[in-house]
This record gives C-alpha cells, structure tokens and sequence, in this order.
C-alpha cells in the first residue's frame, strides 16, 4: 500500500498504514494548549487523521474552563509556553486527573517541567516527528485502557448478589436496558444499592464517558444549579473562576441524580427542560452547551405522594420514568442474606486482612433479622464484628442488639414456653405445609388487588411489600388483576 500524504499549514509529512491501524481503536479525549493557533490546528488535524478523533483546541485565556469541562485523558502542551502558564495548567491537572499524562512539544532537553515530578511526561519534537507522535498516542491510549480496566476491576466486587426472585428480575431488567439511551428511575428503600444498579447499568451501556454521581438532597438549593449545569467566571460572588457542571462533565457518560425526590420544585423545571433539549446553561453564561449523557435518577420517597402533595412535579416524573426498577427491600428477600454475608465477609478480608466467622445459629439469626437499614446495614455489621472479632468465629450470643432477639436459642425458648397451649390445631391426615402457605398468600394477593381496585402499587403498599415482589407473586399465582 502506497503511503498517504498530509499536508499541514506548515509541514508535510508521510503516514503508513501501519501507523494508522495502531491507532484504529483508539479514540481518547485530548485537549492541545499551544501558543500558537496555526500550530495547534496543525497537531489536531494530524491527531484526528491517525483515528482519534477526539481532540480540543483551547485558547489560553479559557483552558481552564476547558479542562474543567472535559474528561481528561491527555494534554498535548507547547513547551514555548512562559513558566508560570505552564505551572499552573500542571497545578490543575494535578487537581483534575494526577494519571493523564502530559506531553510536552518541544525541546526535550527543556527542564521547565522537571518540578513537577508527579506528572506523566511525554516528550514530541518541533518540527513533529510522525514516530514520536505515533508512539506517543500509543502510550496515551495504553495507560487510558489500563486505567479503564483497573475502574472496571475495582467494581467487580460490587456486583448485585442475591438468587431471590427480585434480584433475578433486576439482573434482567439491567441488561435489558443498559444498552439502550433510555432514561432510568431507580426506587426503593435507603441502603438497598440503588447507586450499585446505576453503576451497573453504565458499566454494562458500552459508553465510554464517565459515571458522575450527585445527590440532590444533600445539596443546599442556591447551589444545587451551579453543582449540576456550572457557572461562568464572575457569575456570582466567589465565582473566581468558570467551572463545569455535572452535567458537562457526565458528557459521553452516565449521570446519576442521587435522591430525585427531593429535588426543590424550582429546580425540577430547569431540569426537565435539560432533560427534554439534552444542552444546558451555566449560571451566569448565554451559550447553550450540548451533552450527550445516560440519565439514571433514584430515590426512596414515593413520588406518586409528593406529586399529589406538589412536591413533584408529574410531568418531570414520567420524564425520569421511561424504565422504572423498584428494589424490593432486604428483609423481603431473606434468601439473599447468606450470599450477602458471604460476599462482604470477602471483601473485608481483601481491605483489612482478617477473616470474622459466623456460627451457624449467627447466620440464621441475620437471616431472621428484617434489617431495617437494608443492605447497607448488613455490611456496616460485618465491618463491625470484623473489628470487634477479627479471625474468629462470632456465636449469636455475642451479635450486638436487636440481632439477639433473632437468635435461635431465644426463639427456641420462646417456643417451648408455649408448646402447651398451641395456637394451631393440624388436622388428624395433615397439610401440605408449602402448599396451605402458597394458597393462603393467593388469597392475600386477591384481597388486597380487590380493596385496591387493581393497582398493583396500593396492593403492595397494603400487603407491606415492593411493587416488583408483588408483581413477580402476582405471575407465580397466575393472577390477572
């Protein structure tokens, strides 16, 4: 194959197709910062030619809107650039993102950069040199899959566990609609790992941008809008500088809206007109900033009570819920305790190096345990034994509080108190235990649907379970409500 020219304001050079297929399947984000425009235009244009296509030329007087602004995964500086401009662009690297590598165009022999030794450095040559530039994108690119496979490894043990129904069922949903664009909401009762779902949906979309979190609870309102859409320089008072919103740094990405519910009604309309136009405005700018984001918003309230409260708006709700998952509490799947134990026993040991162990009337005691706290609960209890009794077994005896009432030993005192006067008489052929319990439940489930006139979620509210559980009854019964 004969090579391909490129021509450059300034220079030309010679591309073979070796050095473009190296590049073939990469495409990180750059962002150029040179003191001359026809220079950097040149370096952008060579950059995108050789198939990453992602790259930003930014003025000096705005790079650091710019670099707030983007996910950094490599700079591209010109080493002719005064000291103080390069010391500070390498200040706010550092504050941004330590590991994006910088490289430096110009004279390597240059030690103007040899104070900041925390940095990743990469040397290119003026006039350019296509080897040096080719290997350059090559360790770019390298050290972003590294760290992209470190993020993903460090996640892997925090996948969802649990074989219940519920879980199962949240398993599909979340592969169902993880490759779509669909905007999500997430409900269900604080500590179930509504975050965890979230992360999982990203993790499984195929986007590569990033996962950006903010709780819209834990945020005062005269903040809450600069937090998510950014403001410009002089905005207000103490804006030094322009910065980013979540929104813009969710770009390419995931945005997850912690505790939707309790977002303040001024801000849902600002919110749904973003969510409806996908551009945004900083506090204080007129330019309309586009953003090609994932929406997954979650929280524990119950949004049909705040919409008729006013507290909602219900236009905003059927924005969010395009793909509804409800998390059923944890003392509804009991089945799912031991796998949970199991799983954090591990990871524990992975943090701190010791092992707690749980006699077997322990388990069951967790198990009988309805963990009002939910899963969060649950781990901060092992986390808790693990410090108290590190590399030994914990009988239930020595489980703190409420978690004793639930020991096996009390239950069977309790028991055998009343053995003598027993509430329920068999009958003299006997029952079919499983069956007698599953009819029983049938009969709940048609009462409850009937009081409720259908609705599946007053049924559920009525019967003290999640709308997922009942509906997962509802199919095993072979109901139509």
């Amino acid at each position: 194959m004969p090579e391909k020219e490129f021509a450059t304001a300034t220079t030309a050079v010679n591309i073979t197709r070796a050095a473009l297929t190296r590049h073939a399947a990469a495409s990180p984000r750059i962002v150029i910062l040179h003191d001359k425009p026809a220079a950097a235009a040149d370096l952008k244009n060579l950059i995108e030619f050789m198939d990453a296509p992602d790259v930003i030329v930014t003025p000096q007087e705005n790079w650091t809107a710019c670099l707030a602004g983007n996910r950094l995964v490599a700079l591209f500086l010109s080493q002719s650039l005064q000291d103080k401009a390069l010391d500070e662009v390498f200040t706010a690297v550092k504050k941004l993102d330590q590991n994006a590598p910088i490289v430096m165009c110009g004279d390597p022999a240059n030690q103007s950069c040899a104070r900041h030794k925390w940095a990743r450095v990469l040397h290119v040559k003026n006039p350019l040199q296509i080897d040096e530039l080719s290997a350059a994108l090559e360790e770019i690119q390298a050290l972003h899959s590294t760290r992209r496979t470190r993020k993903s490894a460090a996640r892997a043990g925090s996948q969802l566990i649990g074989e219940s129904a519920d879980m199962r069922m949240i398993r599909a949903l979340i592969e169902k609609v993880a490759p779509s664009q669909a905007t999500v909401l997430v409900t269900g009762e604080s500590g179930t790992g509504k975050e965890l779902i979230a992360r999982q949906i990203h993790d499984q979309s195929g986007l590569t941008g990033e996962f950006v979190a903010i709780n819209c609870g834990a945020i005062p309102e005269h903040l809450l809008e600069s937090e998510l859409f950014g403001h410009e320089k002089g905005a207000f008072t103490g804006a030094h500088a322009a910065r980013a919103g979540r929104f813009e740094q969710a770009d390419g990405g995931t945005l997850f809206l912690d505790e939707i519910g309790d977002m303040p009604t001024a801000m849902q309309v600002k919110l749904l007109r973003v969510l409806q136009e996908r551009v945004v405005e900083r506090v204080g700018g007129t330019t309309s900033i586009p953003v090609n984001i994932r929406v997954v918003a979650a929280t524990h309230r119950d949004l049909q009570e705040r919409i008729a409260d006013g507290r909602f708006r219900e236009d905003l709700f059927y924005r969010l819920s395009v793909f509804p998952i409800e998390v059923s509490s944890l003392r509804e799947r009991p089945e799912d305790v031991e796998p949970l134990v199991n799983t954090l026993i591990t990871r524990v040991e992975k943090n701190y190096g010791v092992r707690v162990r749980l006699s077997e009337a322990a388990m069951t005691a967790l198990c009988e345990y309805p963990w009002p706290g939910n899963v969060r609960e649950l781990a901060n209890l092992i986390e808790r034994l693990a410090v108290i009794y590190p590399n030994r077994e914990v009988p239930a005896e020595e489980l703190p509080g409420a978690l004793k009432s639930c020991s096996p030993s009390i239950i069977s005192k309790d028991l055998s108190s009343s053995a003598k006067e027993p509430v329920v008489e068999l009958p003299a052929s006997g029952l079919d235990l499983k069956q007698h319990l599953a009819s029983l439940e049938r009969d709940m489930i048609v009462s409850a649907l009937e009081e409720a006139d259908g609705v599946v979620q007053k049924a559920a509210k009525r019967l003290g379970v999640g709308r997922t559980t009942l509906v997962e009854k509802i199919r095993r019964h072979e109901l139509r409500n």
